[in-house]
């Protein structure tokens, strides 16, 4: 088929749907134009086996914009204090971006918690008490200080170029549980450093992309079918064999297969999406568990309420942004007034999301990832601020057959490096798939004459951290 064929095809294809409720919505899960190369076309999201059995079913990833100040929060350093004012005794790397000053002792205090005895920041008393199901990665590394590369390394894999998004790949891997559902979906109320790229499919067939709720009271457009369901079905059935007239005599083109089946996926959704983003379903005491009736805390605590109703319903990645604004964790200056803040915005919707999930039993095969693109530096900018630290920072991983109530790794006795058990975002990658029952040397896609993978050519599960 010649260019000009193609391009009559799709203003044919348009003006044949025009008016129809689900056109957009489809739009929204496969946009021409992409590389689509698989055989599941007919289905795309039909549930697949694992390679081996998995620990988790699904993953809720609570992305934390900016970066978390882990000498702060969860990596608690004695020597900060002692040395507090002082420069930092040894070389700092060459790869910086401004120049910091002396150490900065966290203004906050730690304490042990749980029977584990972890210490966590009097910032986080909601986390602290569920410290026990919780495994502290306390030796994280990743390549990229600035807020662009390094947040598309944490959701991508690489930090430079565009690449499937870790969702992307986990729905294009296992399909998912709720074909009425998307597999994949992002609440993210404002606008992040490289935006769509961190849910983007690339070079994936993009129904694997992830789906965008910005508005938690209108989550995704047309959602609600034109004319009724029974009109709706009519003309989807009308457009189907259309499109399988046109099939016919031609070579398989998956692009279109995928196109055809997402109009179906955007009917269903229009069927049972409302009622699984209907908060106001869930019980007062709900609510207050997940602080949706405070102001500080109501629209993080909507976030993970939603994160929990969707995982409940078999969405396979459902990934939170806290962005009431751009990179709200970047706290180079206004660090005692901000930092507080923030955690005072996530720390009860985050507790209320691992207490729910545990009594609902979902804990046991839903992994829970908590983190940033980086963290931040035991030195001062200024004198109230700390500036990207990706050398040695603290994330954490609950439930979907991670140990709980351990730390893993260690940073030098300031803060700076990764000095013990050193896990890069490759790994952590590798490991989240190798909870899902993926071995993510495996699960590849061929484009441009090689194969892709998330971790590319690195990357190690980290078996220590396993239940």
């Amino acid at each position: 088929m010649n260019s000009e064929h193609l391009t009559s095809r799709r203003r044919w294809l348009h003006q044949a749907t025009c008016g129809f409720g689900s056109l957009a919505l489809a739009d929204l899960l496969s946009r021409e134009g992409r590389a689509a190369t698989t055989d599941r076309s007919a289905n795309p999201f039909a549930e697949l086996p694992p390679h081996f059995e998995p620990r988790a079913k699904r993953v809720i990833f609570l992305y934390m914009p900016g970066g978390p100040s882990h000498v702060d929060l969860l990596d608690p350093k004695p020597r900060l204090e002692i040395d507090n004012g002082k420069p930092l005794p040894f070389e700092k790397p060459k790869l910086e971006r401004t120049k910091t000053g002396n150490l900065l002792v966290s203004p906050w205090k730690f304490a042990r918690h749980g029977e584990s005895g972890i210490e966590v920041s009097e910032l986080l008393p909601g986390l602290a008490s569920r410290i026990d199901d919780v495994c502290v990665i306390r030796s994280m590394v990743a390549d990229n200080i600035n807020h662009s590369g390094a947040a598309l390394q944490m959701c991508t894999g690489e930090q430079a170029f565009s690449r499937p998004s870790m969702g992307s790949w986990l729905t294009y891997g296992l399909g998912t549980e709720n074909q009425n559902l998307p597999g994949f979906v992002v609440v993210c109320p404002a606008p992040v450093f490289q935006g769509a790229q961190l849910w983007a499919s690339s070079f994936l067939p993009s129904v694997y992309q992830g789906t965008l709720v910005r508005d938690m009271q209108n989550p995704i457009a047309n959602l609600a079918p034109s004319g009724g369901n029974d009109r709706q079905r009519s003309k989807l059935d009308a457009l189907k064999r259309l499109n399988e007239l046109h099939r016919q005599d031609r070579e398989q083109n998956s692009q279109l297969d995928a196109r055809i089946s997402s109009f179906e996926l955007a009917f269903q959704m229009q069927k049972s999406a409302p009622e699984a983003f209907d908060l106001s379903a869930e019980t007062q005491a709900t609510h207050q568990l997940y602080g949706t009736d405070k102001p500080e805390s109501q629209l993080f605590g909507r976030q993970c309420l939603l994160a929990r109703r969707l995982v409940e319903r078999g969405v396979r990645f459902v990934q939170l942004f806290d962005a009431p604004s751009n990179n709200v964790w970047d706290h180079h200056g206004g660090l005692r007034e901000n930092l507080p803040a923030r955690c005072r915005a996530v720390d009860q919707p985050i507790t209320a999301l691992l207490t729910d999930l545990k009594a609902r039993g979902l804990l046991n095969d839903t992994l829970v990832v908590w983190g940033g693109e980086f963290g931040r530096t035991p030195t001062a900018e200024g004198n109230n601020g700390r500036e990207h630290h990706p050398f040695g920072f603290t994330m954490w991983m609950a439930g979907g057959g991670v140990r709980g109530g351990m730390t893993f790794g260690a940073t030098d006795e300031f803060g700076w490096h990764s000095v013990e058990n050193k896990v890069h975002v490759h790994d952590l990658h590798a490991t989240i798939l190798h909870l899902m029952g993926l071995n993510h040397e495996r699960l590849t896609f061929r484009f441009g004459g090689r194969d892709y993978r998330l971790t590319d050519v690195h990357g190690n599960v980290v078996k220590e951290i396993l239940s």
